[in-house]
């Protein structure tokens, strides 16, 4: 009986010592197996620095992408901006550019930048439809973690003030070269002392990026032309809408039929094609000048001699390719500039095709 009791004590004994063995191992040793199923959870030292190719990964997934979000996405201006955009994008370490179309709805615009945020792109490039909605967008955006540029149109708060970096043109030196170019052209065909002969300046109040344009305009006309009368000078606002501008050239021409020879300053060419379809429609083309801002739309005007005879043309893929370079330079962590712009040059029938190759 001793003997049996001194034997189950001490197998008891062998099993204690060896429970506790192996419980310190385990507590201080990591198998093979464990060392590998670690090393397959442990997430790769890019994405846990939240970089790739040395730009911010936003959700860490590995790839970066670009979402460009603009009002008016069937635009031939926002087309060529967002090639540009693409192609520098791409050339500076982006994976995928997406595109979007706000349609100039402010409820899709902010739908798309919510699917943005959903699909976890790195940055967003956007012209918003509605400036009252900078706000908000740029709170979704910085929420988020996802890098936020302008270009064109800024978002900016009710004072004015940017809230986030901007890419667009030099407003309102663009604007008063256009002018300049139309006193040359009223002096040169003797229509400042022609009572006939009236200024209808054609503003968009609700676009900040668009008030420069009319300001150096109005500049340009009170320096050159101090003594101009100021019954002879009308003014419309508009959205940047051919079918909208038409309707506002329209009212201001039917209304003062004193006016027979009308020069035509305006904020874009949408602007510009509208008055200039009013007028022929008045009869009085022959007599009268339309210039366009911008220039994407001037060509075909050229091409079949209408009264927009001239247009201050700033190119859509230098400021593409200007803002993408910015916004990559965020994503690289770098300073950017809050405002960047690109100036303008005025083009003719007669030269155009040399200065504006992307609209041909």
């Amino acid at each position: 009986m001793k003997k049996l009791l001194a034997l189950i004590l001490t197998f008891a004994l062998v099993l204690t010592l060896f429970v506790g063995c192996s419980k310190e191992e385990n507590n201080g040793t990591v198998t093979e197996k464990e060392t590998e199923k670690a090393t397959e959870e442990k997430p790769s030292e890019e994405n846990k620095t939240g970089t790739v190719n040395g730009l911010r990964d936003a959700n860490g997934d590995g790839k970066i992408v670009i979402a460009g979000i603009h009002k008016f996405g069937d635009a031939l201006w926002f087309v060529n901006e967002s090639k540009a955009v693409e192609e520098t994008v791409k050339s500076l370490g982006a994976d995928e550019y997406v595109f979007m179309d706000a349609k100039d709805d402010g409820n899709l615009y902010l739908q798309l930048i919510d699917t943005a945020i959903a699909q976890g792109v790195d940055a967003v490039m956007t012209t918003p439809p509605d400036q009252t909605l900078s706000q908000v967008v740029v709170n979704k955006l910085t929420e988020a973690g996802i890098a936020v540029l302008a270009s064109d149109d800024p978002l900016c708060d009710e004072a004015g003030n940017l809230i986030a970096p901007w890419v667009g043109i030099d407003a309102y030196e663009i604007g008063a070269e256009s002018a300049r170019w139309l006193v040359k052209y009223m002096q040169d065909n003797n229509l400042v002392e022609d009572e006939k002969c009236g200024i209808m300046l054609m503003t968009t109040e609700t676009v900040t990026s668009a008030v420069p344009r009319t300001e150096g305009q109005e500049a340009v006309i009170a320096e050159l032309l101090p003594d101009f009368p100021k019954d002879r000078i009308f003014y419309t606002d508009y959205k940047i809408d051919l079918n909208v501008a038409f309707t506002a050239a329209n009212a201001i021409i039917v209304a003062n039929p004193q006016i027979t020879k009308w020069m035509v300053l305006t904020t874009a060419d949408e602007g510009t094609i509208g008055a200039t379809r009013a007028l022929e429609q008045a009869g009085l083309d022959k007599d009268s000048c339309t210039v366009a801002l911008g220039g994407y739309l001037a060509p075909n005007e050229f091409r079949n001699g209408t009264c927009c005879k001239a247009a201050a043309y700033f190119s859509a893929l230098e400021l593409g390719k200007k803002a993408a370079e910015n916004l990559m330079a965020m994503l690289r962590g770098e300073e950017i500039p809050q405002s960047a712009t690109v100036g303008c040059v005025m083009v003719t029938p007669e030269n155009h095709e040399e200065l504006m190759p992307e609209y041909q």
